[in-house]
């Protein structure tokens, strides 16, 4: 059947393979924290935490903006006009 990952819906069967390279992401990024920090395990974890927020911000500016655009470009054409086809 389905599940839920996130926000999207994925067949159960993909879900072991996706969690899988989830997870071996995820021992990549803390091993590669971890040596940049010199083992302090609590400063590897503080350092990726406050990546992933300044990257979270980072997007919803980008979203942010991206709304601006398209509410923009809506004001200034006005509403989309319906088109019969014969």
């Amino acid at each position: 059947m389905h599940g839920i990952a996130g926000r999207r819906t994925v067949l159960r069967d993909d879900l072991p393979a996706a969690a899988d390279a989830r997870r071996a992401e995820a021992e990549a990024i803390a091993e590669a924290y971890s040596c940049a920090h010199h083992g302090n395990d609590r400063a590897a974890l503080v350092a990726a935490i406050a990546d992933a927020l300044a990257d979270l911000a980072a997007a919803e500016e980008r979203t942010e903006a991206m709304r601006r655009q398209v509410s923009r470009g809506y004001a200034r054409a006005g509403a989309p006009v319906a088109v019969e086809r014969a």
